[in-house]
């Protein structure tokens, strides 16, 4: 039996571009939440539960692509934030 390697297309980068809605959005929530989850493991003897864990089991122990997989599973969302428009004096 073959064993399939994990790569970039699991999850599908259509399904990541759907969740986030633009390629910037992506690679900046994902990059946030892989430092997320890198902090969350090398702080994990220490007590503190301040970092949030991964939020989905995943295969891989490479942080960027369990971000990957919480966004592909709808568990990490971007955060959309309306800018004011700044008043002319």
């Amino acid at each position: 039996m073959v064993e399939a390697n994990r790569s970039m297309m699991v999850p599908p980068i259509e399904t990541l571009l759907e969740k986030a809605g633009s390629k910037f959005v992506l690679v900046s929530l994902a990059a946030q939440r892989a430092r997320q989850i890198n902090d969350y493991y090398s702080k994990l003897g220490e007590g503190l539960g301040s970092i949030v864990p991964p939020q989905v089991e995943s295969t891989s122990t490479k942080s960027l692509s369990i971000a990957f997989d919480e966004i592909a599973a709808g568990k990490i969302v971007p955060e959309r934030v309306e800018e004011e428009p700044e008043e002319a004096e």
